[in-house]
């Protein structure tokens, strides 16, 4: 059993049911990251009471959730359930969901005056000064929202995306399709007569010069490129 874990707690109907679980992979699992609920269990039973080994009988398992099956019981306690954390714990979970919705809006946000994307330090700092809280149970792109209106009044920021239109010469075209293609949604493409490629691709304002960046190195620097913020 792993030696850091904590208990989720879900209750419904005069019932209460517990599962130990890894906290950090708990969370992930929450804000709908890639991790299989079997990693985030730890043991393999359904408590009643986790703290005295009380364990909950199928018959109420199957009453409640509609079967025994563990991990989708899991599931459901994990979703929408709460953590019972140590305030180390808490503290870890807290500072590292403020770091999540801040690269967020950092990748998702410009500066309306400047049409130009916020470094996180300043958006970090603006949120300490407007005295942002972070709650644990509610999803990044929910909070972003509310962090943005937040700092309002103190850093101009606006929710954006670009628009990047890219020329790739012929001598890149070939090698270099399939990278770009995968830098943002592609909304058109075509071949021009000459063999080179233009390519019109949509992201995150903020992640402008990332992208731009990524274009570069499959070109060679030799890439036509525009940017629009809408």
């Amino acid at each position: 059993m792993s030696h850091e874990y904590v208990i989720a707690r879900f209750e419904r109907g005069g019932h209460r049911f517990e599962i130990l679980v890894d906290p950090d992979k708990a969370f992930k699992y929450r804000e709908g990251e890639k991790v299989r609920i079997e990693d985030v269990l730890v043991g393999d039973y359904i408590y009643k009471d986790a703290r005295k080994g009380d364990r909950a009988s199928p018959e109420e398992v199957k009453k409640v959730f509609g079967t025994v099956d563990i991990n989708k019981v899991a599931e459901v306690i994990v979703k929408d359930g709460e953590l019972h954390l140590t305030t180390e714990q808490r503290r870890k979970l807290l500072e590292n969901k403020r770091k999540l919705i801040v690269n967020f809006i950092a990748r998702s946000a410009v500066d309306p005056r400047t049409k130009l994307p916020i470094p996180p330090q300043r958006i970090e700092r603006a949120l300490e000064e407007a005295r942002f809280a972070v709650d644990l149970y509610r999803s990044v792109e929910e909070q972003a929202a509310k962090a943005i209106k937040a700092i309002a009044r103190i850093l101009p920021v606006k929710i954006a995306r670009a628009l990047i239109s890219v020329r790739v010469p012929p001598q890149y075209a070939g090698r270099a399709y399939s990278e770009i293609k995968k830098l943002g949604d592609v909304r058109g493409e075509k071949w021009l007569n000459d063999g080179s490629l233009r390519v019109e691709l949509e992201i995150p304002a903020g992640m402008q010069a990332q992208v731009i960046d990524s274009i570069n190195r499959v070109t060679k620097g030799t890439a036509e490129v525009n940017v629009k913020v809408v």
